[in-house]
């Protein structure tokens, strides 16, 4: 099961993407955008519940909509394996 998780969290590195859901704390800090204070924030709600699409992550963590939330998506930050896309940022207005 450990081998299982730590193949998850290293494949989306090799993929060019990363997992919100999966991310270390080390790997989401390397983000453009992401300091350690937001990066806290979104360990704290992934720690309640996974995230299930970008509109529930900008929903829960302050700090993450508009530009913010499209540079993520283009540094290749992924919510269940989707990019962003314009409707999930402004649904969570």
């Amino acid at each position: 099961m450990r081998m299982l998780l730590l193949l998850a969290a290293l494949l989306p590195a090799v993929a060019g993407a990363l997992e919100v859901n999966v991310a270390t704390r080390a790997q989401l800090e390397q983000l453009e955008g992401l300091g350690v204070a937001t990066t806290e924030r979104i360990l704290e709600q992934r720690a309640r519940r996974p995230f299930e699409d970008w509109h529930d992550l900008v929903r829960r963590v302050s700090g993450l909509r508009g530009r913010r939330a499209e540079a993520l998506d283009r540094q290749g930050l992924k919510v269940n394996g989707k990019p962003l896309r314009a409707a999930d940022v402004e649904k969570g207005k």
